[in-house]
Formats: structure tokens, sequence, C-alpha cells
């Protein structure tokens, strides 16, 4: 058998937007799930291109997982986003690109970076959505960057199936919860997906489904403090099976751990045929967000407390804790090793 030879990575792709008041929210904060969505249109993008270079059947880059995303900066009506795609690795059946978003305010020219990320990407065949083609591999400038690039690649890897593993079902709505609880603030959003949601093969685009968990953990966040809200990082995002178009989907969001100025929220995705009622629902996607409290000058607000009701809201608050502990002391190390 011939081993396929090696391309030279994909020329980075980059779309740029103007962010227009529907991007937004009230204050002129560009929503975090229009940011998703553009990063993610990018990678499906050059992610598609490089799967098609090779002979065979063609097909389309579908998302799978997206890493640790991290808002660095607001973005606002009227700057322009330059997002830039880049193909880092590739193993037999996927490939992963990271994404930088930079935002650009035309009245001054000031660039600053906003957002970064990174996806996984499988492609599938349009002749068979089931069949997972070959990814054509890439060169690496050193032996180093594919060692890196490959414990990338296992460590989403065993991530992936842990997060399967630990799939929790929705709590019911509690019966006039107190302010502050997880069932006061928790929110569910139902959204027929429609054929402008879907891909070539009618399966939903990662970034649509991805601006709907961001707009359902927006809501929580809101309904918590009462003051204005922006996302500050999404943990990974993982797509757990495929929604097809005619899905009714069902995204729900609840608070699981609050810091002093910052909340976590869990968003689930379940999906259902509304054709096919015999079908069961299942879980699709599921991530945990990120968001702070702002004041009217963009400064950081202190959050409420969150009021612990049970002995499985202790449980998600404590793995809660812990991530937030984590995510904090790799800010400080990756701080320290950049002076």
């Amino acid at each position: 058998m011939s081993v396929p030879q090696a391309l030279e990575a994909a020329s980075p792709l980059q779309i740029c937007r103007l962010m227009r008041p529907d991007d937004a929210n009230i204050v002129g904060n560009v929503h975090g799930g229009i940011i998703l969505k553009m990063i993610e249109e990018a990678g499906c993008i050059i992610g598609t291109r490089h799967c098609n270079t090779q002979n065979g059947d063609r097909c389309l880059a579908a998302l799978v997982r997206v890493e640790k995303t991290e808002f660095l900066f607001p973005m606002f009506i009227g700057e322009v986003a330059h997002v830039t795609a880049e193909i880092t690795y590739t193993s037999k059946h996927s490939l992963e690109v990271q994404v930088k978003v930079i935002a650009e305010n035309l009245l001054t020219g000031a660039k600053k970076l906003a957002n970064k990320a990174a996806l996984w990407y499988v492609p599938c065949s349009l002749q068979n959505v089931e069949k997972i083609m070959d990814v054509p591999p890439i060169k690496y400038a050193t032996a180093e960057e594919e060692e890196q690039g490959r414990k990338r690649y296992e460590a989403q890897k065993l991530e992936r199936l842990e997060t399967k593993a630990r799939i929790d079902e929705v709590v019911p709505l509690p019966t006039n919860p107190e302010q502050h609880t997880v069932g006061y603030s928790q929110s569910s959003l139902i959204h027929l997906v429609a054929p402008s949601d879907c891909t070539l093969h009618n399966n939903v685009h990662g970034g649509v489904t991805m601006k709907l968990m961001d707009e359902v953990a927006g809501i929580v966040a809101f309904r918590h403090c009462n003051t204005n809200i922006v996302t500050a990082s999404v943990e990974a995002i993982n797509f757990h099976r495929k929604i097809h178009k005619g899905c009714v989907v069902t995204v729900t969001g609840r608070l699981t751990f609050v810091s002093n100025k910052s909340m976590e929220i869990e968003v689930l995705v379940d999906a259902s045929s509304l054709m096919e009622a015999k079908k069961q629902k299942y879980r699709a996607v599921s991530a945990f967000f990120t968001f702070i409290s702002l004041d009217k000058d963009n400064k950081p607000l202190p959050v409420p407390a969150l009021k612990i009701e049970g002995e499985e809201e202790q449980r998600r608050f404590e793995e809660g804790k812990a991530r937030y502990l984590q995510n904090k002391a790799k800010r400080l190390a990756d701080k320290e090793r950049k002076q």
C-alpha cells in the first residue's frame, strides 16, 4: 500500500467582516456566538479545501470538537473582524485548524487579538455521510512541531471519550425558584432546524449550533446578575452526534459554578426528529461557557454568589471550581513564561 505524500499545509485563510448592530447586544458588544460562527466557517472552508486536494470521493469537513476558546477582548459595532485559519496538524482521519480573530478599529487603525481557538474536523464523503475519508498529511517545519500536534490530538481524543461517559440529564425547572439559585436562571431555547442552518449533508453547521449555545448561556448569565454580560471563554465543545435537517433542537443552559467575577454555564444540546416521533431525543453537543459581568465602562463587576441546592448541584459546583482553578493556574503559568 502506498503511503500518502505529505503536502504543504494550505495557505492560511482569511475572512473579513464588518460588525453590524444586529451582531451585538444592547450596549454594542458583539455576541460571542457571532464570533464562534465566523471561526467555524473559516475552519470548515480551509479544512474542506485541504481534504479535497486528493483523488477519491469529494468530501466536506465536519466539526467534531472545539478546544478551549479565549475571548481576550470584546469586539464592538463598527469594528472589522479579521478571521485567520491555518491547518496545524493532520491525523489519518482528522485535522486541527487553529484560528485567530483580530479586531480592527477603522477610525483609529488600531488592531488587537480578540479571540483564538483550535478546532478539530473530520472529512465526510458527499456520497455517503457515514464514510470518513482519509486526510492528506501535511509537512511540518520541524519534528518537534509534529510531535506537539500529535500530543494535542491524543489529548483531545481522550477528553472526547471521557465527556461521552459523563453526559448528564437536564434537570426540570423547579416551581417558583429563589433568586440566584441554579433553577432561577436555567434557560432553554427551542429551534427547528431549517435548510439555511445546514451543510451539503443536510446536517447543522457547527457554527449555527455554537451561536444558539452562546445565546442561551448569555440569557442564563444575565438572569443571574442583571447586568451587561459578555462571553469570556468556552471550554471544549464536543459534538457527540449529528443534528439533521428537520430536527427540533432544545438548547439548555444552567449555572454550575460562580467565582467572584465569572460564571461557568453548562450548555446541553438535545435533538429529536419532528417527523419520526418514535425516535428518542438524543444528546448532540455539550460545552461549558464562561461569562463575566461588566459595568458601563466595560470593567468587570462582582458576580452574585450561587445558592446551591442538593448534592447534584454541589457536585457540579465542585467540578466547576476545579476547572476554574486549573484554568487560572494555566493563565498564570503562561503569563510567567512570557515575562
